[in-house]
């Protein structure tokens, strides 16, 4: 008989629509204070490290994280053969399709990998930026290189059970589910496009079949490339990424990392915060995922920059 519960548990899951705006009302509450917190930051804020969580197994090319109660949940893509870029554009692609794995880690606060699920299929296993709208986890995976394609999954956190949402002829690069208007947001390679897809009452997309075209928004700033978003209630999302710039002609590079809070109506950043924190080795802490909540006072965040032998670096902040 329990093995029949379980079965039908899973099932049930699986086949549950995307829950509506009730079942949100604590992290819609965490995102408002997130949101007002955060803009009352800048850039001489200072970022006070607390502690460092050391991942005991290999963590690949990290991209996306949640913490869901003293549970982190990691999106990560598994690079077995790199791309190659071609000399000419071939069918509107400026490199193959590599080969790899996606991975979303499941790890507890002691850095102890609990469970690893596989996303993706074929040439389509790059997981990017995640959420968790209070009862799923959205995970994009898009083939390794711009203009291509990917899958949107919504995964259950306990049961690590995925469903695929839908489709859509572009990288998406990193999602969250916009509650209160009924859509999910998705941002493309380089975080150069938003997209906003629109759910019926069954939670299903109404406008997969749109023409990129058509759908996209371009993204009017361009100081960061977002690797990971957050959704904050009110029509507002939290990114986090960095941008590699030049310091003078013909002289090195250097990595600046940010956050910036973007209006999902506007399509447009409203507050955005450079983050001036770096690994002993020089990576910017928002070169991979991060993840952010209230603290007592101020905000409390976590860094993962590293690739497969990683750390979370927790810091908090308090804004004028």
């Amino acid at each position: 008989m329990s093995a029949i519960r379980n079965t039908l548990a899973i099932i049930i899951t699986l086949l549950a629509p995307i829950a509506g705006p009730a079942a949100y009302a604590e992290t819609v509450h965490d995102g408002r204070a997130i949101s007002e917190r955060l803009k009352t930051f800048d850039r001489n804020t200072v970022w006070k490290p607390v502690e460092q969580i050391t991942l005991n197994f290999p963590t690949f090319h990290p991209q996306g994280m949640v913490k869901i109660g003293d549970i982190f949940y990691i999106s990560s893509v598994e690079i077995t053969k790199p791309t190659t870029k071609y000399d000419q554009p071939r069918d509107g692609y400026d490199r193959d399709a590599g080969e790899g794995k996606g991975h979303l880690f499941k790890v507890d606060d002691k850095g102890n990998l609990l469970q690893d699920l596989a996303l993706g299929e074929g040439s389509i296993y790059h997981p990017g930026g995640i959420d968790f709208d209070g009862t799923s986890i959205f995970v994009p995976v898009a083939e390794y290189r711009p203009n291509s394609a990917a899958i949107i999954y919504k995964v259950a956190p306990k049961t690590m059970t995925a469903q695929e949402v839908f489709r859509y002829k572009d990288h998406l690069g990193g999602v969250i589910h916009d509650t209160g208007n009924k859509t999910l947001n998705a941002v493309s390679w380089g975080s150069r496009r938003f997209y906003t897809f629109k759910l019926d009452d069954k939670g299903m997309v109404t406008n997969a079949d749109t023409a990129r075209t058509k759908l996209a928004k371009l993204n009017p700033s361009h100081y960061i490339d977002y690797q990971d978003c957050k959704y904050l209630g009110d029509s507002e999302m939290l990114c986090g990424g960095l941008t590699a710039y030049q310091m003078k002609k013909d002289g090195p590079k250097f990595s600046l990392g940010g956050l910036e809070i973007v209006s999902l109506s506007a399509n447009q950043p409203v507050y955005q915060v450079p983050v001036q924190l770096w690994t002993d080795t020089g990576l910017p802490m928002t070169q991979n995922p991060f993840w952010i909540e209230p603290a007592e006072k101020g905000l409390k965040a976590y860094f993962m920059p590293e690739d497969d032998k990683s750390t979370i670096y927790i810091y908090q902040a308090q804004g004028e």
